[in-house]
């Protein structure tokens, strides 16, 4: 059986390739290596998400930018939108609550003049003026707790903006939105990537937990999964009962995943560390830790087994004639995210 602190070493190793993929490697000499009270630190913090993954199964925080402004009009439009046209109640980056039309007008005004100045409409190539963010819970958090968490959230990573934010509580995930300033008091400019949207959710995450809601922020590679998400605009159109027609069933088939057969070479490592410790919780989570990834290779089997009866499903969709002698009614295809964004 591994020693303590060799065991803590090879969860720190392998679980920062699942949990902390975006950390950068940097190679110098003598290694930095943690040890003692730190080393067991980290390790502890890692075996919590492990637990939050393999046996709590926690629910996933959401965080996306759904859009930007680019001119005032812009702006203000979104203003109106996530407050129902200044009937919800507003917080600024102050903390300071206020409600009506009057103040959404008041708002923009004051965004035009600090910093930059914000023309009315939008100027042809010039980046965004703002950002629009959504952070969301599963339905049954409560929605004042995610309202907490999101301000916690926002003190942080969006320390010296403009923002402001607005709880929705009324629809069936409770999430707030919030709309934010892109250039900063310092001058700096607001300009989110895939780590950084990474980053938020880790942040989001932590917040929750701290004021007690289960909460974790892991890639859908770490859960053995590739789907993609509804876009926001079928996510609002579903909760405000006006989808007219159900996403489409067809089964895409699953190109190479190579973050995903690390992932799945990283909790093997992982289970097989935690089996061979001296601590009977380390082995009970060994044992949740290989169930997992029988689950997650069970998923993959059942997705590639519908790959060609979805196939012929189709084929004979499109060429087999209709009983009623009608032609038959053509595909309704989802436009691929990847045209649109071309």
């Amino acid at each position: 059986m591994a020693t303590p602190d060799n065991l803590d070493g090879i969860i720190i190793t392998w679980g920062d390739r699942l949990f902390y993929p975006g950390n950068r490697v940097v190679k110098v000499r003598p290694s930095p290596r943690l040890s003692g009270d730190a080393a067991r630190q980290r390790a502890a913090v890692i075996r919590q998400r492990i637990a939050a993954t393999v046996v709590r199964r926690a629910p996933q925080v959401m965080v996306k930018v759904t859009g930007g402004g680019r001119g005032l009009r812009a702006i203000a439009a979104h203003f109106r939108y996530i407050s129902k046209n200044g009937r919800l109640e507003i917080e600024d980056q102050r903390g300071e609550i206020m409600r009506g039309k009057d103040v959404l007008h008041d708002l923009a005004e004051e965004w035009r003049f600090s910093g930059s100045y914000i023309p009315d409409g939008a100027e042809p190539g010039h980046r965004r003026q703002a950002f629009n963010i959504m952070l969301s819970m599963p339905r049954g958090t409560d929605p004042l707790t995610v309202q907490r968490a999101a301000r916690e959230f926002a003190q942080v990573e969006l320390r010296d903006h403009k923002y402001i934010m607005v709880l929705h509580d009324h629809q069936a995930n409770p999430h707030v939105h919030i709309s934010v300033r892109a250039e900063s008091t310092l001058g700096k400019r607001l300009n989110p990537r895939k780590s950084d949207l990474h980053r938020w959710r880790e942040t989001f995450a932590e917040k929750l937990r701290g004021h007690g809601v289960d909460a974790e922020a892991t890639r859908q590679a770490t859960r053995g999964q590739h789907h993609r998400p509804d876009r926001l605009w079928r996510l609002k159109a579903r909760e405000e009962g006006r989808l007219r027609t159900a996403r489409s069933t067809k089964y895409r088939e699953p190109r190479g995943h190579p973050s995903q057969a690390k992932a799945t070479e990283a909790w093997l490592q992982l289970g097989h560390a935690l089996a061979g410790s001296n601590e009977s919780t380390d082995r009970e989570l060994a044992s949740h830790v290989f169930r997992f990834i029988g689950e997650i290779g069970a998923r993959k089997g059942n997705e590639q087994s519908r790959v060609p009866v979805r196939r012929v499903d189709r084929q004979q969709q499109t060429s087999a004639p209709s009983l009623s002698g009608k032609a038959p009614l053509p595909l309704i295809v989802q436009p691929d995210d990847r045209a649109q964004a071309r």
